[in-house]
């Protein structure tokens, strides 16, 4: 059956298609004979009880630069005129991410909507990972500097990062002799009202920060991605190196401890990062890794996570 979709992202013009998961998911909906829409999260509008976005008719090929065609705008009501919306806008987690949260929540016993808004909006990734802090490393979330202080006198060396960033943005290593905290905590507090979160460093992140997929609750792979020359941070977009990895007997714990409650919430398409162990993140809002875990296992991903998405549009259909 053709469904009518509807990415909600960022520009389609900026986007590397390389490594682009998004870019994947579309050329997979493609194929399968989906018709695609395209909008950006401020071009939804809520009127008399409904929701509807400013959207282009696309179509994509894997040619950078010539890699889709837009149709002329058309506003679509997304209850209505679609089937499925994908939101996979990238962070900031802002109060605008949320209110596009909001709007699409309204639409969901109508439209498929993944991940589900609700729970993207209940489970941002530094926060929802609380709920399995048996999995993950000691962790502070404050804006005290006597409390970051304190914690990395007890745990030695520290990670801070912002509670709200995504691809390794401001992420900061503190060595034991608690040089520039003080400063750092200082421009986190200008710079964010919320809390910042800080971590036990993982000396095992020199080895690695595994990024596993799960889709619909199940592991559909794994990537380990290393940190460059100089870095802790081992995210692709910071400069980090993807490697083939089998997961561990750890890992496959962490997983079956995840996969009924990211099923339950509706969240069918989640990246998490494990480093020596240890669960740092649970990514809802526009995971990645996708493309880099084909190339290396000779798989597709793409193709899981549309059996998966129709899979629910049929039981969605049905109720």
């Amino acid at each position: 059956m053709s469904l009518r979709v509807a990415v909600q992202m960022d520009p389609l013009e900026s986007i590397g298609i390389a490594g682009d998961s998004t870019f994947a998911l579309m050329l997979s909906a493609q194929a399968r004979g989906h018709q695609l829409f395209h909008y950006l999260a401020d071009q939804l509008s809520y009127e008399d009880g409904r929701v509807s976005a400013l959207a282009r008719p696309v179509t994509v090929q894997r040619v950078q630069g010539d890699h889709f065609a837009a149709g002329e705008p058309v506003r679509l009501d997304l209850a209505r005129d679609v089937d499925v919306v994908l939101m996979r806008q990238d962070p900031p987690f802002d109060i605008g991410y949320i209110t596009a949260t909001y709007l699409l929540e309204r639409i969901a016993s109508e439209t498929l909507v993944v991940n589900d808004p609700r729970s993207v909006r209940d489970a941002p990734e530094k926060l929802f990972v609380l709920d399995f802090a048996r999995f993950m490393p000691p962790t502070l979330i404050t804006r005290s500097l006597a409390e970051v202080q304190a914690f990395r006198e007890r745990h030695g060396e520290v990670v801070v990062k912002p509670l709200h960033g995504n691809a390794g943005a401001a992420v900061f290593k503190i060595g034991r002799d608690g040089a520039n905290l003080g400063a750092l905590a200082e421009l986190f507090t200008h710079v964010w009202r919320e809390p910042f979160i800080v971590q036990a460093f993982l000396p095992a992140v020199a080895d690695g920060d595994k990024r596993i997929v799960l889709i619909d609750g199940e592991v559909a792979g794994a990537i380990n991605r290393r940190p460059g020359m100089g870095e802790i941070r081992s995210n692709l977009a910071a400069g980090g190196s993807a490697e083939k990895v089998e997961l561990t007997d750890r890992e496959q714990e962490i997983c079956a401890a995840l996969g009924p409650e990211l099923r339950q919430r509706g969240l069918l398409f989640v990246g998490i990062d494990v480093i020596g162990g240890m669960l740092t993140e649970i990514n809802v809002t526009s995971p990645t890794g996708i493309v880099a875990i084909d190339r290396f296992n000779g798989t597709d991903t793409p193709a899981l996570i549309w059996d998966a998405i129709e899979r629910r549009h049929a039981e969605h259909r049905s109720t």
